[in-house]
């Protein structure tokens, strides 16, 4: 099957080889066919263990802004979101905290043309967090930091990095933007499909999920540090401390996000093509592009990253990781070739979740802490991947 790869797009027709549908043999024949032996489950997936000293806590928060209706189906009147909020905990108890629910991870799969049995693997996947642990920290001690997916992978793509943020003492909330992910599963035993993908080739796709996603950020971002937070441990979040970081088109929507809500003071586009383009008047937040190691579009040169790099007047830096591809900057090539996900990349997936999680972290350090970090002043002994450009 030919492939589109289209930067800032994770769909099965843009980023990976699916499998080609299997044509059902006459029923006098099938007897004779024998049935494939179950592919080897191997040892349990996992995430890697976070490298920050605190024990990392999650909940799930229902958030529904009544007033707008959802921008890929207009009928449904208000627009629904789901968002898992980690923070440091006082202490690792209670149950671990589940991946995706089995019918997210069937849809992600079939979607991606992964091997549907599976799916129960991959939502039971291991990870670090503990379910509705109580939150630690003081009052408004916790910079923010709000991470938003793919588009049409959920919100869990990101896990491995919020929980190694949480460890080191942020709050983190990942939101899934309802009806761009193949599957959200909704309170009430509801899921909601990806109904944004009938609407990839619209000329306007690029806009209109930008704008989506800052709006629902802002929602967020309301919900979160208002008077009434929705989350138990909202009045720990300093409002005065908040960055936004995304993958692919998450990450063009954290640039969107920026320059329509000022709360957001630094920014994170991995590997996403910037589909609203940056002031000409200048872009003075700091803002960090961390991109696979090949810049070029099989039709050309992605001409939206060296134009806003342009267009940037604050601190900035545009790093690019040997070895790596779109489907680098999310959890899957931890288990990718478990999953019957193919991918191009080069480097192992635990060595792109350490460098995702060292870089991301560092430039939260330095525009949210004020901390200096010489790994983003050069190049690396450390991550020889990691090429400074231009």
């Amino acid at each position: 099957m030919p492939r589109k790869i289209i930067r800032g797009v994770v769909t099965a027709v843009a980023l990976l080889t699916a499998a080609a549908p299997a044509v059902a043999a006459p029923a006098a024949a099938q007897a004779a066919v024998p049935t494939p032996a179950p592919a080897s489950t191997g040892a349990a997936f996992a995430l890697p263990r976070p490298t920050g000293p605190h024990p990392v806590g999650v909940t799930t928060l229902h958030l529904v802004d009544r007033s707008r209706p959802d921008p890929w189906v207009p009928e449904e009147k208000a627009r629904e979101l789901m968002v898992s909020v980690w923070y440091p905990a006082t202490e690792a108890r209670g149950r671990r905290a589940p991946y995706m629910t089995q019918e997210e991870a069937r849809l992600l799969l079939k979607g991606l043309g992964g091997r549907a049995e599976a799916a129960a693997r991959l939502s039971a996947t291991r990870t670090n967090a503990s379910l509705d642990a109580p939150p630690a920290g003081r009052k408004g001690s916790l910079p923010l930091v709000v991470l938003s997916p793919g588009f049409s992978v959920p919100r869990a793509s990101l896990t491995a990095l919020a929980e190694d943020l949480a460890s080191k003492g942020y709050a983190v909330a990942g939101i899934d933007h309802v009806h761009e992910s193949f599957g959200t599963s909704l309170p009430g035993g509801r899921t909601a499909t990806c109904a944004a993908c009938a609407h990839e080739d619209d000329d306007d796709f690029g806009g209109k999920t930008d704008r989506g996603r800052a709006a629902d950020v802002s929602f967020v971002l309301d919900r979160l540090t208002g008077a009434r937070p929705a989350w138990k441990g909202g009045e720990l979040i300093d409002a005065s401390r908040i960055a936004m970081a995304g993958h692919s088109i998450g990450g063009s929507g954290a640039a969107a996000t920026m320059m329509k809500d000022s709360r957001v003071r630094a920014g994170v586009n991995m590997d996403g093509t910037f589909r609203t383009p940056m002031p000409e008047t200048g872009f003075e937040r700091p803002f960090l592009m961390l991109g696979a190691g090949k810049v070029h579009e099989p039709d050309g040169i992605d001409v939206s990253w060296p134009r806003d790099w342009r267009r940037m007047t604050g601190w900035k830096r545009w790093l690019n990781v040997r070895g790596m591809e779109h489907l680098s900057f999310c959890d899957l090539p931890l288990f990718a070739d478990r999953l019957g996900v193919k991918t191009e990349a080069t480097l192992p997936g635990p060595r792109t979740v350490e460098i995702i999680r060292a870089y991301v972290g560092a430039f939260a350090d330095l525009h949210l802490r004020g901390r200096r970090q010489p790994l983003l002043d050069g190049p690396s002994r450390r991550y020889p991947e990691v090429r400074f450009l231009p």
